[in-house]
């Protein structure tokens, strides 16, 4: 039976991201062993929907305030990326991790699966 979804963030500096991870996001962490911290996240839910080109994914941190995060968070020190971008179904925007890979905040406008 499936139990829950694990995501991989590949990192060209990971114990810079895992530090962020852990100390500015707060994530709580287990040591896997073998160079692997595993952090507990927020409850998670999987979108599908269509594609025109190629199939690929992508990773999104949920908020409830998507404004009152960013802003959080730059006053933290975190880079905030890109054009905040809005739509009838939430709000997005993008901060920057310590290895310069680009991560996305959402806000939901829609019912999430986390409430069922």
């Amino acid at each position: 039976m499936i139990n829950g979804t694990h995501a991989i963030l590949y990192s060209t500096d990971a114990d810079a991201d895992r530090a962020f991870l852990r100390d500015v996001l707060g994530f709580p962490d287990v040591d896997a062993g073998g160079g692997w911290l595993i952090f507990q996240l927020p409850p998670a839910e999987l979108g599908v929907h269509p594609a025109d080109g190629a199939p690929t994914t992508e990773l999104y941190l949920m908020c409830d305030e998507l404004d009152a995060t960013l802003a959080d968070l730059e006053r933290r020190g975190v880079a905030v990326v890109g054009e905040r971008t809005e739509a009838r179904w939430g709000v997005r925007g993008y901060i920057r991790l310590p290895s310069g890979a680009r991560l996305g905040l959402y806000e939901p406008r829609h019912p999430v699966a986390a409430d069922l």
